[in-house]
Formats: C-alpha cells, structure tokens, sequence
C-alpha cells in the first residue's frame, strides 16, 4: 500500500498536500483499493464552502458508492475535471493525477488534527 510521507491523511481515508494556505485532496491509495473500479466522481462546483468532516464529493465504483469528507474547511478554488471523463484516475494515480480539488482553507490549524503517513499506516493496518 502506497502511504507517501510527504502527505497528511483523515481517518476517511482522504489525502492532502498543503502548498501554502491551500491543499490538494483526494482519496488514498488504500481507499481506491478497497472501492474497486472507480466508475464514476462527483467533484464538487468551484465556490463550494467546505467543513472539516463535511462530506463534498461522491465516488462511485462497481462495488458502491461512497462519500468523500473534507479534511480540512474552506473554499473549493479548483476542481480536476479530467475525473469526469476519466475516473479511473482515481484507481491508477490516487496521489497524482487522481486529485478531486484544491481548498483555500479557512483555518489552517486544521491540518494539525490529520495523521501524518505513520499515523495513516496504523490506522488501515487495524
């Protein structure tokens, strides 16, 4: 299972890499193993106020549907609308061209209650 160190993580199973006061987010390698063949990504619309916790996005694969949380609260400032021609992404580049959007946060203090990539590794290994 991929966990790169440079990353923070929810216990959701959602990724982020802050680049200034905003992050980049998507789902983590792990979660894409566990849906399956992603077939569909709802990206949420540019201007969407987030909350921590808050669901705002959906992904669907041939096993189900499940919700994407934010990890972090703020605006959604730019989406990756390659995900709706190709959701795939999600399954082959989780931590690369598989991101779901990018959030200007509101309270960057917020980062600090993610797990960093050993925290991660502990929680999925149970």
């Amino acid at each position: 299972m991929n966990i790169p160190g440079e990353l923070r993580y929810s216990s959701d199973h959602e990724w982020i890499r802050v680049e200034g006061g905003r992050v980049v987010i998507g789902i983590t390698d792990y979660a894409q193993d566990a849906l399956g063949d992603v077939v569909f990504v709802q990206i949420p619309d540019v201007g969407t106020k987030v909350s921590a916790g808050a669901t705002f996005s959906e992904v669907e694969s041939t096993k189900s549907v499940s919700d994407v949380y934010a990890p972090v609260s703020g605006t959604v400032v730019e989406v990756n609308s390659a995900l709706a021609a190709n959701p795939e992404l999600l399954n082959s580049d989780p931590y690369g061209d598989g991101w779901v959007c990018i959030i200007e946060m509101s309270n960057p203090a917020e980062v600090d209650a993610l797990l960093d990539a050993a925290g991660y590794q502990a929680l999925i290994s149970g």
